[in-house]
């Protein structure tokens, strides 16, 4: 009997390692084969329909892009990595947009170089819209370095994707900080660019290595250099919800809702002996809703081997003191403001001179009224006391 127990047990072991020899050529053999190609509406190019890969399209002005990119029939990608854009905005986009071919989100690092050109590869781009980018000022000062990689180092690198893929048409979406403390108002295109925190000559940097390739390559850019934006989708669809990490360094809008809500207790104004009507700062308040208009104006007018540069602005000026009466009658908040001193750096005025790109791309201003672009993005803040997440 042991014998045989014995024997019986020494067939089983070689018919296991058999089997386990069989499965590992497979494996081998299998990992050694090219994986399937599987064809779908974003790898191929289509008569008719424009492939526009968003950089940063779950953030908050990349998202109303999106938008309005899908209602005009364009064909969108998102590439995003999240750490400032909102998973739940491109939920409600791919909720209104569902059809196949329409609308697809890519999770991955524009500094990743492997990444970016993978996602050329797969992709049949037609143009990009470059948003991506950490934007804060503050913070920009306080973490340089971040700023240089994230905007210029990926700039570089999308770049240099766009010309490895044969991709054409490039809209840069830049600053007025890249145009420092100019010594007279209007600002104009032709102002000097003399940046004066990391974040503009960030974006400075940028748009120097897109003009300087442009000289050698036919790709047609538009570069849109925008003031400070407010408001939200008039529909309600989409807004704006910073990480509350961030609500410190974002826009007075933001932080007027907060203290609308009761986030926070109160306003500071910070500079009130400014030489201006009221003695506090002067600013151009674009709403998104004109800003994307530009956008995709800009796209339609592209033309290869030519650069665009564009102010967008609404041409005149509001004071800190003008927004925040603004935002009182917006929410029906009484908010509390305390008056402080100047903060460094802050100028007395910024405002646009929009004439070049109302004349050359037939784009002008519409929501122009502070209090109505509000209204609207409070009333989506309102709905929204969480963000995208209720």
């Amino acid at each position: 009997m042991d014998f045989v127990e014995t024997k019986r047990r020494s067939n089983f072991t070689r018919k296991i390692v058999l089997a386990a020899g069989i499965t590992a050529v497979f494996v081998f053999l299998f990992k050694r084969s090219p994986a399937p190609i599987t064809s779908t509406k974003f790898s191929e190019h289509e008569p008719g329909v424009t492939h526009v890969l968003v950089t940063g399209g779950a953030g908050f002005i990349g998202s109303h892009a999106v938008l309005r990119l899908l209602k005009d029939s364009y064909r969108v990608t998102i590439v995003d990595n999240l750490s400032r854009g909102n998973m739940g905005a491109v939920k409600i986009l791919q909720g209104l947009y569902p059809e196949p071919g329409r609308l697809q989100f890519i999770y991955a690092d524009l500094g990743d170089a492997q990444a970016v050109n993978k996602i050329f590869s797969e992709n049949a781009f037609d143009a990009v819209m470059h948003f991506a980018a950490v934007a804060y000022v503050g913070e920009s000062t306080a973490e340089p370095l971040r700023y240089y990689h994230n905007i210029t180092s990926n700039t570089l690198l999308i770049v240099e994707a766009m010309a490895a893929h044969n991709v054409k048409t490039l809209i840069y979406s830049s600053t007025c900080a890249t145009y420092g403390e100019p010594d007279k108002m209007p600002i104009t295109e032709e102002t000097p660019q003399v940046p004066i925190n990391p974040y503009g000559k960030a974006k400075k940097m940028s748009e120097d290595i897109i003009r300087d390739f442009s000289k050698t390559s036919n790709m047609g850019v538009m570069i849109l250099r925008y003031f400070n934006v407010i408001g939200s989708d008039p529909e309600g669809r989409l807004g704006e919800a910073p990480r509350p990490e961030l609500r410190e360094q974002g826009r007075i809008s933001g932080a007027c809702f907060d203290a609308a809500r009761g986030i926070i207790p109160g306003l500071k104004i910070r500079g009130t002996d400014y030489k201006t009507s009221d003695g506090t700062c002067v600013r151009d308040y674009i709403d998104v809703t004109d800003l994307i208009d530009a956008h995709v104006k800009a796209l339609a007018h592209a033309s290869p081997g030519k650069v665009g540069i564009y102010n967008v602005g609404t041409g005149k000026g509001s004071s800190v003191k003008e927004f925040v009466e603004a935002c009182k009658k917006a929410t029906g908040v009484n908010i509390k403001v305390d008056f402080l001193s100047r903060r460094p750096g802050d100028y007395a005025e910024v405002y646009s001179d929009p004439s070049k790109i109302n004349n050359e791309l037939n784009w002008t201003a519409k929501y122009t009224n502070l209090e109505e672009s509000l209204s609207i993005a409070w009333r989506w803040q309102r709905e929204h006391i969480n963000g995208y997440n209720g």
